[in-house]
């Protein structure tokens, strides 16, 4: 009887197994992760995405690049070339060197780099080429040093003209990528233009005629060095007769900040 009901027991104990082993791989098949359940393991990354993901926060999710999850997957780091293309900048290689996929646009640099920046920021590239400098001569983040982004100002490596130039005066005649261009509105302050050319400053302060009343970038328009005629102005302000006798305006009105210096002229 003994040995009857151990054969009992034995085939009620098997059933069991069989239930409970079926009952398992019926809830491995029915366990899909979701994005949900990525930060009960990884936390550094969903919290770096929260607060800098840009378009990899509010256009894709986890499962979007990591498609499978390890060790059924053996690789499920994705190649950013599999969802980045059609620009130059998507051809560099080793984009991790600047990038965090987890905050793409917080984008450190380290070494030098410069074939890297203009794959994007082809404008500056183009003026650098057009007007070279010493500026040229340097890899991009010489200046935009450490972060992306990062504008540093010109008073950082240069000493200002004068004592009375402000940083925020700078971009007024000169740009960053082809500073030897000198231009400048025409509503620049003619003490700005001091800053360089003191001494004709001085004498055109000095003067009691109307020239000392007009900002230096109203004749000198647009670019630095710009030299008008006074007839660009003035016209043909005198008898024919005397224009055919004094040919230039500088035979008696002397230079144009010291018009009322006239010159000592034996007819």
């Amino acid at each position: 009887m003994f040995k009857n009901q151990w054969k009992v027991l034995s085939v009620a104990m098997f059933v069991m197994v069989l239930v409970v082993c079926s009952s398992t791989a019926a809830l491995a098949e029915q366990a899909v992760l979701t994005v949900a359940d990525c930060v009960k393991c990884h936390s550094e990354q969903p919290a770096q995405i929260e607060a800098g993901g840009a378009a990899h926060k509010t256009e894709i999710d986890c499962q979007a690049c990591h498609e499978g999850h390890r060790p059924s997957v053996a690789n499920n780091i994705p190649e950013c070339s599999n969802c980045h293309e059609g620009s130059a900048h998507y051809e560099v290689e080793n984009c991790l060197g600047c990038h965090n996929p987890h905050q793409p646009l917080d984008v450190r640099l380290e070494g030098e780099h410069k074939q890297v920046c203009v794959s994007c920021h082809a404008g500056p590239e183009q003026q650098m080429v057009a007007s070279p400098s010493q500026h040229a001569t340097f890899a991009c983040n010489f200046c935009h040093a450490d972060k992306h982004g990062s504008i540093p100002q010109c008073i950082d490596c240069h000493e200002p003209h004068s004592e009375s130039m402000t940083a925020a005066d700078c971009s007024t005649c000169h740009q960053a990528h082809k500073p030897l261009e000198l231009t400048y509105p025409a509503n620049t302050a003619s003490l700005l233009c001091a800053s360089c050319h003191d001494s004709a400053f001085e004498t055109l302060s000095a003067s009691k005629a109307k020239h000392s009343q007009i900002a230096c970038a109203t004749c000198h328009t647009t670019k630095h060095k710009t030299v008008p005629q006074c007839a660009d102005c003035h016209g043909v302000p005198h008898a024919q007769a005397m224009h055919e006798r004094f040919p230039k305006c500088s035979d008696c009105h002397n230079i144009a900040h010291d018009l009322n210096n006239w010159p000592t002229k034996k007819n």
